[in-house]
């Protein structure tokens, strides 16, 4: 019988206490086993850590990974960046063969592809951060006061417009051209997700976020 260890991640006690962001992770997780996991099975442990992504040192997430290495289970998350966010850390658990990990997200991603993802995630982090920021420092060269609530508020639209725009044109021949040819909003989520091109936040393309992405393209006219 397969073995599973389940293991969510939330960042702040907040999201903790509420549930918020574990419903979403456990949904997922829960498709995975009634899609995905064909042979029977069974969920031999259940981890959640209240920290953040950052830190490898997780009190859950060390239980999670010493009964995996133990019992010969699998792990299984929802999104990569619940176990972390560390590429060097994602490099290091795929080189250990004690370690099977299957993520729900990406379900028939093999080691190589989650590391690549990994790799691919953090880059897309780091431009984004840059992004943010350029976008800020030219509302506040524009004259937008980026102090108080108000002003603030219109500098953060600002940044998150120019973010969305920024990444409207690094999808906008993928869509354009797919759209062109007749194909479905789904089908053109569904190739970016093969494809293992991540969304603006690092998660898995849908219908809706391609068609949103496609009327802003018309809109502003980017393709």
């Amino acid at each position: 019988m397969k073995k599973f260890v389940v293991y969510t991640r939330v960042s702040t006690k907040r999201q903790g206490d509420s549930g918020l962001g574990l419903a979403a992770q456990e949904r997922d997780i829960d498709l995975y086993l009634t899609t995905y996991a064909h042979v029977p099975y069974e969920v031999i442990g259940t981890f959640c850590d209240v920290e953040s992504g950052t830190k490898n040192t997780r009190q859950e997430m060390k239980k999670a990974l010493d009964l995996v290495r133990q019992t010969g289970a699998t792990m299984l998350v929802a999104k990569l960046d619940r176990l972390s966010r560390s590429v060097a850390f994602i490099a290091t658990l795929m080189e250990d063969k004690r370690v099977d990990l299957k993520v729900a997200a990406i379900p028939t991603a093999d080691k190589m592809m989650l590391h690549m993802y990994a790799v691919m995630s953090e880059a897309e982090r780091d431009f984004i951060s840059l992004r943010t920021s350029a976008a800020l420092q030219a509302a506040k060269a524009r004259g937008t006061k980026l102090g108080g609530a108000r002003p603030n508020q219109q500098a953060r639209h600002d940044a998150v417009k120019a973010l969305a725009v920024s990444n409207a044109n690094r999808v906008a021949p993928i869509i354009m051209d797919q759209k062109k040819a007749g194909k479905t909003y789904r089908d053109i989520a569904d190739q970016l997700n093969v494809m293992l091109v991540p969304t603006a936040r690092g998660g898995k393309w849908h219908n809706t976020t391609v068609r949103n992405y496609h009327k802003m393209l018309q809109n502003t006219q980017v393709a």
